[in-house]
């Protein structure tokens, strides 16, 4: 399994040496922490740095850590399933409990903190992280919540000011901030509990995704985005707003597999093991060599000309990271 990077780089986090943009993906590679053969499953960004899960548990920070950058830190052996990283507090799943880790009180010599805050798992429970028994973990105080179990959540994603939660029975429920139409319910007003997206009826989604100011889902062979991310450089004033769900059309009738968001891009995976990426792109988040925007799904040439079939797509806030094999010959 092979894993690239490309975006932003300014703190180390696609890993030390890199430049402070990569417009091209490079092969992840973590020096300096012994760590060179650990076969990587997970790579979750913040913003200053990444979450780095490996196959026998052990965990790696790459990027500002501790309050200093270009650091790659291992805790090994940990037992580590998951992570939820954020600038403040690093959420990690263990095998049967959650903990919380202050990220800027990290040292460098990879001593495994006291938890400041912790819960045990007594029931097992089968979805996937931030989900956990009886509700969900986030990166902020008070670290837990609740969810109905009538609710029968199979899926969640969080974005910077809201979350999407996708059911077992392919609904789809968002809440939190609204002000740029995330929510998907055709207005800009906030919502506290989760709420079902009316405009999807119908729809059996199977994938969700939410980032900074936006949400995605897949349902059957299409990829819907909600809402459509319209702004051209970072400094304009004008954002185009998208309040319902907007059909996104991938080139060629390609069939969207996975998906992820990033703070204002976003990043699709077909089921062929293409990759498509569009939307702010000033850091070559994108990856197709430059750092232009982009308001339609483009692919991403270096794995279809390389060879490489993608098997997973995780974007960071201004970066990406793509999990990939090389095609059987």
């Amino acid at each position: 399994m092979l894993w690239f990077g490309f975006g932003y780089s300014g703190f180390g986090q696609l890993g030390p040496g890199e430049g402070f943009t990569l417009n091209l993906p490079e092969p992840v590679q973590l020096k300096g922490a012994n760590v060179e053969k650990k076969r990587i499953v997970r790579a979750v960004p913040s913003w200053s740095y990444t979450a780095v899960v490996t196959d026998e548990g052990s965990l790696l920070l790459s990027g500002c850590v501790g309050g200093s950058p270009q650091q790659v830190i291992c805790f090994p052996s940990l037992g580590c399933c998951d992570v939820l990283p954020s600038e403040k507090y690093l959420i990690i799943l263990r095998k049967e409990r959650a903990e919380c880790w202050d990220v800027l009180h990290l040292d460098c010599k990879g001593t495994v903190p006291e938890p400041m805050w912790k819960m045990e798992f007594s029931d097992l429970y089968d979805t996937a992280f931030p989900l956990v028994a009886k509700g969900y973990v986030l990166s902020e105080p008070p670290f837990f919540r609740e969810l109905p179990p009538t609710l029968q959540a199979q899926k969640m994603a969080l974005g910077n000011e809201h979350a999407v939660l996708l059911t077992s029975d392919g609904k789809v429920l968002t809440w939190g901030s609204g002000r740029h139409g995330q929510l998907g319910h055709g207005d800009v007003e906030d919502v506290s509990e989760p709420r079902v997206v009316e405009a999807l009826h119908g729809l059996t989604v199977r994938e969700v995704a939410s980032g900074g100011w936006h949400t995605v889902s897949i349902s059957g062979p299409f990829s819907r985005e909600d809402p459509t991310e319209c702004d051209e450089d970072e400094d304009d004033d004008l954002i185009g707003i998208q309040s319902f769900p907007a059909l996104i059309d991938l080139p060629q009738e390609t069939e969207a597999a996975k998906v992820s968001c990033g703070s204002r891009h976003t990043a699709t995976v077909t089921r062929s093991g293409q990759l498509y990426t569009w939307g702010w792109g000033k850091y070559g988040q994108l990856g197709h060599g430059d750092t232009k925007n982009l308001d339609q799904p483009k692919r991403v040439e270096f794995f279809y000309q390389g060879k490489f079939c993608v098997k997973d797509v995780t974007c960071g806030h201004w970066n990406t990271y793509v999990m990939c094999l090389p095609e059987a010959k």
